[in-house]
């Protein structure tokens, strides 16, 4: 992958940011070399017009108490420019600090041709057929990235629709591994609120930044693959004055590129660049989606994956795994023993019996 740095942040960093002493130190230095510079020209002016040393009235070079408070004045409304300037002169240091990380701007990563969008998404397809549907919404959008020579790579925002146990998270998983970039996991059963996400406002009790941006703080990436797993069982969080706070409200504006592209941050209350991150969506069911997300996420239907598949996936993962043969030939066999070519175990069990087969086959035992 290529890496391109791009600016992330409306902020400001200035290095060597002078203390209010610092400038007070060279206003009453530049004021006293200012004033003895003018003394020494009138003295000339006096000399060439006849006067002398001892009766030329001479400006004093010392400061008075109304010189040191405008110095001090103007030390002070310099600092607090400088600071406005920023665009952080309402955070504290330690928040200060956790910004500081985007000065030099952060990465976003694209495939260099479209033979390596054509080959990252026949490595997906190969490992996982059955999310055809997904790897060729990304296969058709690393294309386009590459054509229109973007510093990263982009797609919309997918909603991927399925039975459980498909793999919809692994497959999102191993998109954010092949791009080579990070991949986080937001559960919407375990954190329905959309502080998890985006973060809450100072005065919370439990105040912070949020998933995404701890993702990009974090890794310098803003291309980072955010995966929202059974968004649908999200529901509705309400405050005791009747605030909503719904994780599938939080999503709208991040869904939509323009309005990522200005995002605000409720926690840093600073805008922020969020069009490069990739939302991939999982869902059981539309039961629960409100229709404004639907309508910025068309769902993408994803099929109860083949026995035949499930025996590829058991074999491929073996290997990785450094299972013997007659150990992946069991499972396969206990897969073909389910009925019909639907309705086998899941992806998540045949993966459990791989790790199990592991610890029986491969790791030593306690005497």
């Amino acid at each position: 992958m290529l890496k391109s740095t791009i600016p992330f942040a409306n902020i400001r960093f200035f290095d060597d940011v002078p203390t209010v002493s610092r400038l007070e130190m060279r206003f009453t230095k530049f004021l006293r070399q200012l004033r003895d510079r003018r003394e020494t020209e009138r003295l000339i002016e006096a000399k060439a017009e006849g006067g002398s040393d001892e009766t030329l009235d001479l400006f004093p070079s010392g400061l008075s108490s109304e010189d040191k408070m405008r110095i001090a004045n103007r030390a002070v409304n310099c600092v607090d420019r400088l600071d406005a300037a920023t665009g952080m002169q309402h955070l504290k240091t330690d928040d200060r600090k956790a910004l500081r990380r985007l000065k030099d701007g952060v990465t976003v990563s694209r495939v260099p041709t479209e033979h390596d969008a054509d080959v990252l998404a026949a490595t997906l397809h190969e490992e996982m057929p059955w999310m055809g549907p997904a790897t060729e919404h990304i296969w058709h959008a690393l294309r386009k990235s590459v054509r229109e020579d973007l510093p990263g790579f982009q797609f919309a925002p997918l909603l991927l629709l399925g039975p459980p146990g498909i793999g919809k998270s692994h497959w999102a998983r191993r998109l954010g591994k092949l791009l080579e970039v990070p991949t986080t996991v937001v559960e919407a059963t375990g954190e329905p609120a959309s502080f998890a996400l985006i973060g809450s406002q100072r005065g919370w009790g439990n105040a912070g930044p949020g998933k995404i941006m701890e993702t990009i703080l974090r890794e310098k990436c803003a291309s980072p693959v955010m995966v929202v797993d059974e968004v649908e069982k999200a529901g509705e969080v309400n405050s005791e004055k009747g605030l909503r706070f719904s994780l599938t409200d939080a999503l709208l504006p991040l869904l939509e590129r323009m309005t990522a592209s200005t995002w605000q941050c409720p926690y840093f209350r600073v805008q922020f660049d969020l069009s490069w991150v990739g939302w991939i969506l999982t869902a059981n069911s539309l039961h629960g989606l409100p229709e404004p997300l639907l309508s910025r996420c068309p769902p993408l239907e994803l099929p109860q994956v083949s026995k035949q598949h499930l025996i590829g996936f058991a074999q491929r993962l073996g290997k990785v795994y450094d299972l013997p043969d007659e150990a992946i030939a069991t499972i396969e066999e206990i897969i073909r023993s389910c009925r019909g070519d639907i309705g086998g175990p899941s992806l998540r069990t045949v993966k459990r019996m791989i790790e199990r087969a592991e610890i029986a086959y491969v790791r030593p035992l306690l005497h």
